[in-house]
């Protein structure tokens, strides 16, 4: 079971900005092909960073008042918040170390 949660516009600000964690939130659409590819990733760093970090899942579509908040051009897209801040940001596919990377040097 995968410790990801699925949010969407009506849960962001209670999921991620009142969070009392750092938060990485994945931006992804159904019908993106690379997210497919790093989805798996997401649901691995969820599960090893998950006493330090909250993972949440955002489809873009659905949400557009986060997308435009977080400034999202385009998905795949990690943005990483600590202290209501985005810290990190990341657009397109990624891979699972790269990820680590900049979560490690983040958090």
């Amino acid at each position: 079971m995968s410790s990801v949660i699925e949010i969407a516009d009506s849960q962001f600000e209670q999921e991620v900005e009142q969070a009392d964690r750092p938060v990485l939130v994945y931006f992804w659409a159904s019908w993106c092909g690379p997210c497919r590819l790093v989805s798996p990733s997401i649901n691995s760093i969820a599960d090893s960073y998950g006493d330090r970090l909250k993972v949440v899942k955002l489809e873009v579509d659905p949400s557009p008042e986060s997308v435009a908040k977080c400034k999202v051009e385009g998905v795949p897209a990690l943005r990483l918040f600590k202290d209501k801040q985005i810290v990190a940001s990341h657009e397109g596919a990624i891979g699972k170390q790269q990820i680590q990377a900049m979560l490690d040097s983040n958090l």
